[in-house]
């Protein structure tokens, strides 16, 4: 097998890379690719170009295949180098912000190949050609199957309570926790406790999922979440609103649901829904299905980096 080496490019003003951004660059690592990373600080474009004589640095003497970009600005900012072809990923906040799509569009004209995460981020780019719709894939794994009892056990959690978890942090804006918080007040529902998902590992993540009675995701804006993704490996009865692409990963799911509305009443009620269902939901068949194992997306990357 030909090893192909990629640099992966993305945001490093956290100190870290996004996870799926590692777990998707590890799989393609045991499909035979050859990873490095190229981490990006600072804010905005400007912020970015501070970088690039790093990035060329970088390209000289690792001399890779091609190099990945995850986001718009990232796209933009790897471009700025011409000697390798660029593959950009659009995540959804490129997109769905008006003032941050005119900078991801620039990046889909310069790049060798643009892939987006869902269909609505895809209609609201509009690219011309070199595109692809491919979400990014989840790891599975046998901790996505403990049962909730011993999740429970693990994570130090009462084992008589009620849990939903909640689909980020609370403090995160875009991630509207009051709304969350009002449809959770509305429930008739003793010892029930809206968990906050912050600060917790990728292992411990996982538990609570497998812990927790329902999931619960209340985003204004979202392009293909990954903890809806999550939430089904480990069978989790959820309920969202519609956005993204949560509609179509969880369709024909039973114990998943998808509010029409923003109403709290209406994802109240649907979350008693899920409360009441009993056992891992078959969300895990969904993933696979839909082709959204790593390994699989992994295989449709490979081919999107040989065509360049």
């Amino acid at each position: 097998m030909v090893k192909v080496k990629i640099l992966i490019v993305a945001s490093f003003n956290k100190g870290r890379f996004a996870p799926f951004i590692l777990e998707q660059a590890d799989t393609l690592k045991k499909a035979g690719c050859q990873i490095e990373y190229f981490g990006l600080r600072g804010k905005g474009l400007s912020g970015y170009l501070k970088n690039l004589p790093s990035l060329k640095r970088k390209i000289k003497e690792f001399q890779p295949d091609i190099v990945h970009a995850h986001y718009g600005l990232s796209g933009i900012f790897a471009n700025l180098q011409r000697s390798v072809p660029v593959v950009t990923t659009y995540h959804g906040s490129d997109i769905n912000d008006p003032k941050v799509l005119r900078f991801s569009k620039m990046a889909m004209r310069l790049s060798g190949w643009n892939i987006f995460v869902s269909h609505k981020t895809l209609e609201i780019a509009r690219p011309f050609k070199k595109h692809s719709l491919l979400p990014c894939g989840v790891d599975l794994s046998d901790l996505q199957l403990t049962s909730k009892t011993e999740a429970r056990r693990k994570m130090g959690l009462d084992a008589k309570k009620r849990y939903v978890l909640f689909a980020g942090a609370f403090d995160n804006q875009v991630k509207n926790a009051p709304l969350a918080k009002e449809a959770v007040a509305l429930l008739r529902v003793e010892n029930l406790e809206l968990l906050e998902m912050k600060d917790y590992s990728r292992k411990e993540v996982t538990l609570l999922m497998c812990a927790a009675d329902a999931f619960l995701l209340t985003s204004f804006t979202e392009g293909s979440p990954q903890v809806i993704k999550e939430a089904l490996a480990c069978g989790c009865p959820i309920v969202s609103v519609d956005v993204g692409d949560v509609k179509e990963r969880m369709e024909g799911v039973e114990g998943c649901f998808v509010s029409e509305t923003r109403e709290p009443q209406e994802l109240s009620d649907l979350l008693m829904s899920a409360l009441m269902f009993k056992g891992k939901t078959e969300g895990r068949k969904k993933v696979v299905s839909d082709g959204l194992d790593n390994r699989l997306v992994a295989e449709k990357l490979m081919q999107i980096y040989f065509g360049l």
